[in-house]
C-alpha cells in the first residue's frame, strides 16, 4: 500500500526544477508532483537528503519547510511542515 491512499489534498503533476537546502548546502532536484500538504521530488542521491530541509522552487523562489515521509529509489515523498516560517 502506498502513501497515495492517505492523501487529503489532490496532487498536481509537474516537472519543475527546485533545490533542497539544508545547513548551507544546496542540491538540485525535480518536483514531480505537489499539493497543499506535500510533494514528491526526484534527486540523484537520496542518501544526501536530510530528514528536514527547505525546498526552494526555482520558478518563483517559494520556500517550503519539509520533512521526508518516504523514499523509493530516487524519489522522495515530502510533507510540508506547518509553522511560523512557512510562506
Amino acid at each position: 500500500m502506498r502513501m497515495d491512499d492517505k492523501r487529503k489534498h489532490p496532487r498536481v503533476e509537474i516537472e519543475e526544477l527546485a533545490y533542497v537546502s539544508s545547513g548551507g548546502s544546496v542540491m538540485s532536484c525535480v518536483v514531480r508532483n505537489i499539493s497543499a500538504a506535500g510533494a514528491a521530488i526526484d534527486v540523484d542521491n537520496p542518501a544526501f537528503v536530510p530528514q528536514r530541509f527547505l525546498l526552494v522552487l526555482a520558478k518563483d523562489s517559494s520556500v517550503h519547510e519539509c520533512r521526508v515521509i518516504w523514499i523509493e529509489k530516487n524519489r522522495i515523498g515530502l510533507a510540508f511542515v506547518e509553522g511560523k516560517g512557512a510562506r
